[in-house]
This record gives structure tokens, sequence and C-alpha cells, in this order.
């Protein structure tokens, strides 16, 4: 995974659980503006969701964070 998307999902990650709580929950979405402006990288992180950890849609955004962190 690219740095940049790393370290996009690590920062909306956090925002979401210090606005709501730990038990916020988020899709791979979440990550990105309401437009498609960079299909490559919506489609990076949907294969790492999807493909690669087989996730559901909404997981949690501590378990990602943590995932992203350990390099998963």
């Amino acid at each position: 995974m690219r740095a940049n998307l790393r370290k996009k999902i690590i920062d909306v990650c956090d925002k979401k659980v210090a606005s709501k709580g730990a038990d916020v929950g988020l899709s791979f979405y979440a990550f990105f503006a309401n437009k498609n402006d960079d299909p490559d990288l919506l489609m990076e992180a949907a294969t790492w969701w999807i493909k690669t950890h087989k996730l559901d849609h909404f997981e949690k955004a501590v378990k990602i964070k943590s995932m992203v962190e350990s390099g998963a």
C-alpha cells in the first residue's frame, strides 16, 4: 500500500474515533471525497479491503488503523 494512502487511512481513523468514539465503523469509501478524482488509489484501497483482507463493508476504525499500522 502506498505511503500516502496508509497515512490518509490512519488520519481518517484517528479523526473518526476522536469525534465518534472507539466503536465507530467505516468503509473504505471514508478515505475518499464524494467524487472519483483518483480511481487508482480508490481501487488500491478497495483491493486491500475486499480482496486481500475480505473485510465486511463496515469495520471498526480502530481495527483498520491497527491493521494499517502493523503493515497487514
